[in-house]
């Protein structure tokens, strides 16, 4: 998938005004990327396909209300995507607190009313959410940890991973139960997505 791909890709699921608007957002992370290290800098040339889309196609997999609770959310991807891309209520959970001010900073300066950021890390955070999310934050094991008591048996985890998904699986299995499933990254067939519901302690 090219940069140009990435876009359509966008434009064709989510419209014109919305990929404007996700536009604006890569704009801000480019600028601000000069004060901070928000992502790595020989992703930025690919931003549109390794982070937005990246971020994009967990839509497509999330039912469609609730609170969505994004787990380190760092430079804002998956979190103001899908803030962006949708009407839900969306909270941003990021420790670092220059990121959580650049995710507040941004989220205002584009209207997003129904965002916001904690800058905390998962365990001090509050809520219940229809959907966690993650992108490369911890080892599935550990974040199902962190994250637990932000779920109910029907919260949606959407957890996107490297090759070792599976065997992440399969570690996290040994204390953890529930529905588990991996699928192929919309952007990566080399990257997979952790899909899980039901979680609960053994």
């Amino acid at each position: 998938m090219t940069e140009a791909e990435a876009r359509a890709w966008l434009r064709d699921h989510f419209g014109v005004s919305r990929e404007t608007a996700v536009a604006d957002f890569v704009t801000r992370v480019v600028a601000e990327q000069g004060r901070q290290n928000l992502v790595s800098a020989a992703t930025l040339p690919d931003i549109w396909r390794r982070h937005v889309v990246d971020s994009a196609q967990l839509l497509l997999r999330a039912p469609g209300e609730g609170l969505w609770i994004d787990i380190g959310t760092g430079a804002g991807f998956p979190g103001m995507i899908v803030a962006l891309l949708s009407e839900r209520p969306v909270l941003m959970v990021e420790p670092r607190r220059k990121r959580a001010d650049f995710l507040r900073d941004s989220a205002a300066a584009l209207g997003l009313t129904h965002a916001r950021v904690e800058a905390a890390r998962a365990q001090a955070v509050t809520g219940e959410a229809a959907v966690i999310s993650a992108r490369a934050v911890a080892a599935l094991v550990d974040l199902l940890g962190a994250a637990f008591h932000l779920s109910t048996p029907k919260t949606r985890w959407l957890l996107p991973k490297g090759k070792s998904a599976r065997e992440e699986v399969a570690m996290a299995a040994r204390a953890w139960h529930g529905v588990f499933h991996v699928e192929p990254s919309f952007t990566d067939p080399e990257s997979l997505i952790v899909i899980a519901e039901g979680v609960a302690r053994r």
